[in-house]
């Protein structure tokens, strides 16, 4: 019989380890699930396919080799889009020199957010396509990748701007494991998160030096 970690016991036991002065290593989030034969699969992010606001592919190989931090928004959003963008933005200039890191923004409103729309959209926030893509591509694939993010992406015309979707960032390690996660919106959640951030990058170097 298979058993699972919950997603609840997987966060509470990274809470209570970052109490510690040492940080232990940040955990894989998500359902573990454990075979009879005694194999550990962790949570995955599937497989995915967009373009970006250059016109360009956006797959799991853009992203190998590296972590990212992913959010979802849509440019005509009334609410907390704009102190999201504002907060990834803290994330892009911190490290925008770290060649391991990249930034991952999903736009939920398909049919507005064309490839010229994000181009200058991300103009306007004097990013690079390098660091930071953009993506759009069929509606249902970027609402069914919120799921595997443990974030929220649908549409609602009772919503403001037609949409519900989380303010969350989420942090995916190189093995495309999800490893932290914080309220974009809240500035001081951020700066823990970016905490996350180096730890994790640190954990990479020191796997890659071994």
């Amino acid at each position: 019989m298979k058993k699972y970690m919950s997603i609840t016991l997987l966060i509470a036991l990274f809470l209570i380890g970052c109490t510690k002065e040492n940080r232990p290593p940040l955990p894989i989030i998500g359902n573990i699930d454990i075979t009879e034969s005694g194999d550990t699969i962790y949570h995955q992010v599937p497989d995915f396919q967009f373009v970006n606001q250059d016109n360009q592919p956006v797959t799991n190989a853009t992203f190998a080799n590296k972590a990212y931090v992913v959010d979802f928004f849509f440019i005509s959003c009334p609410t907390i889009c704009p102190k999201v963008k504002k907060q990834m933005l803290r994330v892009y200039d911190r490290f925008e020199k770290a060649e391991n890191l990249s930034l991952l923004s999903h736009s939920i409103d398909t049919k507005y957010d064309t490839v010229k729309r994000l181009k200058k959209y991300a103009a306007n926030m004097n990013v690079t396509t390098e660091k930071w893509h953009f993506v759009t591509g069929e509606k249902e694939e970027i609402y069914d990748i919120a799921d595997d993010y443990f974030s929220v992406a649908i549409e609602n015309p009772a919503a403001p701007g037609g949409f519900d979707h989380s303010g969350r960032l989420i942090l995916v390690d190189a093995n495309r494991h999800i490893r932290a996660f914080c309220d974009g919106t809240d500035a001081e959640d951020v700066t823990e998160f970016m905490a996350d951030v180096e730890l994790l990058l640190r954990e990479m170097k020191m796997n890659s030096q071994q």
